[in-house]
């Protein structure tokens, strides 16, 4: 980084722990804010994946009006998020959920993960097959009073469809 950056950076970051601008105090509410909300959502979802009980989705974490974005349509409410949820829980017993990277910006995070598992079980209506996926993909996740309100998952359906063999 040339000098002329590092003195500027470090210029508004003098002049924001001296004087404190509006500018400086709502960048450092929102950078508090992001902080709590990344807190609040890598701590739920470990719970749900290391503890395998989908009732850690509530509403210490989640609201009652939680949305899962999907193809099909969204999936509205607490228990519709919760069972849509459930399905990579009964149809992977052996299911491995890896947070890769996790970042955001006011009530928005961007989630990064790996899904690894054996499906011996049923996965929203289809009987297991016993092959093992790996697959990684991202979640946009929208917060509303430092809970989940809406998440839409993007990955590889294709490779996710041919690792269960069913393409």
């Amino acid at each position: 980084m040339n000098k002329s950056i590092v003195l500027l950076l470090s210029l508004v970051i003098l002049s924001c722990s001296q004087q404190p601008s509006q500018e400086c105090q709502t960048l450092t509410l929102e950078n508090t804010n992001l902080n709590k909300n990344l807190v609040t959502y890598v701590s739920a979802w470990e719970a749900v994946f290391e503890k395998r009980d989908i009732n850690l989705i509530n509403t210490d974490s989640f609201d009652a009006q939680a949305t899962v974005v999907t193809a099909q349509g969204d999936v509205e409410g607490i228990d519709a998020f919760r069972a849509y949820y459930n399905n990579y829980l009964t149809g992977f017993s052996d299911a491995e959920f890896k947070f890769i990277d996790v970042f955001g910006q006011g009530d928005k995070i961007v989630k990064h993960w790996n899904f690894k598992g054996t499906h011996d079980g049923e996965l929203f209506g289809i009987p297991a097959t016993n092959n093992k996926v790996d697959l990684s993909g991202t979640t946009l996740v929208w917060m509303k009073d430092g809970k989940v309100i809406k998440e839409q998952d993007f990955f590889d359906n294709h490779s996710f469809l041919t690792q269960l063999g069913l393409l």
